[in-house]
């Protein structure tokens, strides 16, 4: 019997998020802070219009761009929150959750061979669905003494005849890192000295604690029609199983996205769509309070690394933390999979979004505080552990050193 299999799709790895949070389904009295989603109930305002448009029995197909109201309305929050302009009948699409956007966006840009430029870590979807495309991924490793931004000279350094994409995705997961405008005025440079085209996701812009506004690369001279802007209602309006985003780009590349999606998808799911337009017309307070409560746990666990003694550069966007676990000598999956055996808390290991990731766990604060107040003096019982375990195999080294 032939193999049934597609190579490419056997190649893929498996999500070291979901691979790892397996485990955590079948154990009792886990404290988990692995999963980025929201612990709010999506505004009721929202899932009230949800609710009348079934009760209207508007359960038919949209077009394949998406309702026109909805794409209307999200251009018109674009200009208003982050000063860009897109015609909202040419150069918007709504998707099924950014995630789809991403994939329509190589889909439609990438011959085999294109090289794209990915930052690390990252999420974990671009290089899975650069790879089905046949492009070739090439990863640029963060520092954090950098604050996990990319520079200039790290795109630089990247760049080769064969490049077409660079993926932007800031604010980040898993790091909390967030570029400013100084920082991405350098990087459009280097884009438009080399003739290359952006996919910006941007699904945490709304969840900044810089005290500015996010800045888009798309808002800067020359770069909106290079620019494939991702976002979507799931992280800000805490709309995570209602699946929907938005692309919005170039005419002549949205409009391919477009073809793809209506052979794969149809269109976005209506209610979740005639839901949106409400978040994105009324619901700029709902956003607001759950920006400041994430503002605060993000400040909480800040301070409680700092009297642990855990390394951990200070994040300004999204809701995770990435402090450093290199002190204690193991690997960060060795060191998640202690921390659950262990003490019963569930983080990410930080391979889980590229090699650049070894070294660090990531943390989501998209939980409560007194879920984070559990799990922080679980992990500061841990370390404490790991660091007297080495302590006294640092004694018993030197006593064995003194004896020979």
């Amino acid at each position: 019997m032939r193999d049934p299999l597609a190579s490419k799709a056997v190649a893929l790895k498996p999500s070291g998020i979901r691979k790892f949070f397996d485990i955590v389904s079948e154990m009792d009295d886990v404290v988990s802070l692995g999963v980025g989603e929201p612990d709010f109930d999506t505004p009721w305002v929202i899932r009230d219009e949800g609710i009348y448009s079934l009760e209207k029995g508007r359960t038919f197909y949209t077009s394949n761009a998406g309702l026109k109201q909805l794409r209307e309305e999200i251009a018109k929050y674009l200009h208003r929150r982050f000063d860009l302009s897109y015609d909202p009948l040419k150069e918007i699409f709504v998707t099924v959750g950014g995630s789809e956007g991403i994939d329509m966006a190589c889909r439609a840009m990438l011959n085999p061979g294109d090289e794209v430029l990915i930052p690390q870590p990252c999420y974990v979807s671009y290089v899975p669905c650069v790879a089905m495309t046949g492009g070739t991924v090439v990863p640029i490793r963060l520092k954090a003494e950098n604050q996990f931004r990319l520079t200039a000279g790290e795109l630089r350094e990247a760049i080769t005849d064969r490049t077409k994409l660079l993926v932007l995705p800031f604010p980040n997961n898993p790091t909390g890192a967030v570029m400013e405008r100084e920082d991405l005025e350098a990087i459009a440079q280097v884009i438009l000295e080399n003739d290359l085209f952006v996919l910006s996701d941007e699904i945490y812009a709304e969840l900044t604690y810089t005290g500015d506004r996010h800045v888009s690369i798309a808002e800067l001279p020359g770069m909106a029609e290079r620019t494939i802007l991702i976002n979507g209602f799931s992280k800000a309006y805490a709309m995570t199983g209602w699946r929907l985003g938005y692309a919005c780009g170039p005419r002549k590349i949205i409009e391919q996205m477009v073809k793809l999606h209506q052979y794969c998808i149809m269109c976005a799911p209506t209610t979740s769509q005639y839901a949106a337009v409400t978040a994105l017309r009324d619901c700029d307070a709902d956003v607001a309070k759950m920006r400041e409560a994430y503002n605060m746990r993000r400040r909480y666990l800040m301070h409680a690394f700092e009297e642990m003694g855990l390394p951990c550069f200070e994040p300004f966007g999204a809701f995770y933390v990435f402090p450093c676990i290199s002190e204690f000598g193991m690997s960060s999956e060795e060191f998640a999979t202690r921390l659950l055996q262990e003490e019963h808390v569930a983080v990410v290991p930080g391979d889980a979004f590229g090699d650049s990731g070894e070294g660090f766990i990531r943390i989501s604060y998209a939980y409560s505080i007194d879920k984070l107040k559990a799990a922080l003096k679980r992990i500061d019982a841990f370390i404490t552990r790991l660091r007297n375990e080495r302590g006294k195999e640092t004694q018993d080294q030197k006593a064995a050193e003194a004896k020979a």
